[in-house]
């Protein structure tokens, strides 16, 4: 049996914040994570200069790709409203193994199957034993699945579905693009810059409204592509994107259990207008690290429920 204080199931930015934090302060810690580190990861990669301070990370330090973004390039029904602000985009497949090693504690990969408990311990798949368990896995995280989907199940009205793909290109538009509410969508689409000349495209929107107006992601793709092409932002390229769902914010949010938390996606924390998922993904790692340590309750108040005050205000 291989013991820990806290075992932290999934690596990505909310588990590896968690576990920097708790490294910082001497506690024991493991991570689970299916995967192994570096892994491509879904996700338009933007976050915020709060982002940045919460982690101590100076732009400058940073060794991997990170472009800043002066102004967002925002479309609503057509209309072209360039917004200053200052924001920045990272590639997952790079900023979540910087984050992973940085947290410097024991990584194993391992997809979690069964959890017990028994003596105050918590058991996992008959081979790791802990004290405190975090759930930092996802939208389909074991530790919400076993412990809390039942009693807290994900409200369908805040699913969010999204296909995209992030992949090299020489693109000669620098500008980050996001078009929203255009055929019809309950959401937005996106074209974000990434450095060393990758890009990331990409749209989403809640399920449940495509559902009652007859509409699929995939219809919702195939416009952005032939925006794309007509705004020769992306030209003769053969697409492959994916698929994937995720959950915003809820009033009441499912987010810890005796010496059990969920931080992250696993939450279900994801901005109620931005659909922004690192941020609070990072923020609520940190917060369950600090209820670890101090013994105090545990709770998300803090972090901000919108992204589009941090947007027009990032300072």
């Amino acid at each position: 049996m291989i013991d820990s204080k806290v075992i932290i199931v999934g690596g990505g930015p909310a588990g590896a914040a968690c576990a920097w934090q708790l490294k910082k302060a001497q506690v024991p810690t493991i991570i689970l994570d299916k995967e192994t580190f570096p892994r491509v990861k879904l996700c338009a990669g933007w976050i915020t200069p709060r982002v940045l301070k919460k982690l101590q990370l100076v732009p400058d330090k940073y060794p991997h790709g990170l472009v800043k973004f002066n102004r967002l390039h925002v479309y609503i029904n057509g209309k072209h409203i360039p917004i200053p602000t200052r924001q920045y985009s990272i590639r997952r497949y790079e900023f979540d193994h910087w984050l992973l090693k940085r947290a410097g504690v024991p990584v194993h990969q391992h997809q979690v199957k069964t959890i017990r408990e028994e003596k105050g311990y918590y058991i996992i798949d008959e081979t790791y034993r802990c004290l405190f368990l975090v759930g930092a896995g996802g939208t389909n995280c074991p530790v919400y699945r076993h412990f809390f989907m039942p009693q807290f199940p994900k409200d369908d009205n805040l699913r969010v579905t999204a296909m995209e793909q992030e992949f090299p290109y020489d693109y000669h538009d620098n500008r980050c693009h996001l078009w929203f509410y255009e055929n019809d969508l309950s959401g937005y689409a996106w074209y974000v810059p990434k450095a060393n000349g990758y890009l990331n495209v990409g749209v989403g929107g809640y399920l449940s409204v495509m559902k009652e107006k007859g509409q699929t992601i995939q219809q919702h793709w195939q416009a952005l592509r032939q925006k794309l092409e007509s705004l020769g932002l992306v030209t003769d390229f053969d697409f492959r994107p994916k698929g994937y769902n995720y959950y915003l914010r809820a009033k009441r949010t499912a987010l810890y259990q005796n010496t059990v938390f969920l931080a992250g996606d696993a939450a279900g924390l994801a901005t109620l207008d931005m659909g922004e998922g690192i941020g609070p993904a990072i923020e609520s790692g940190l917060l369950v690290a600090q209820s670890i340590i101090t013994k105090k309750p545990y709770s998300v108040r803090s972090i901000p429920k919108y992204s589009l005050p941090r947007i027009v205000w990032p300072w």
